[in-house]
């Protein structure tokens, strides 16, 4: 899944490696995975309820 897209490429350091790992966890799958304190909304899915919801 992302660390085909992290293997894409020879690092110069562990530690540039380490900072494209959280980038993408960060970026992409934090994003996209369901949180069960948001009632199973991914992140993006539950600020657009709570954006409508305060806008109402």
């Amino acid at each position: 899944m992302g660390l085909t897209v992290l293997d894409r490429r020879i690092w110069k350091t562990r530690q540039e490696l380490r900072l494209a790992m959280i980038t993408w966890i960060e970026r992409t799958y934090h994003r996209r995975r369901r949180q069960a304190a948001l009632g199973r909304l991914t992140p993006i899915e539950y600020e657009t309820v709570l954006g409508h919801t305060l806008a109402a």
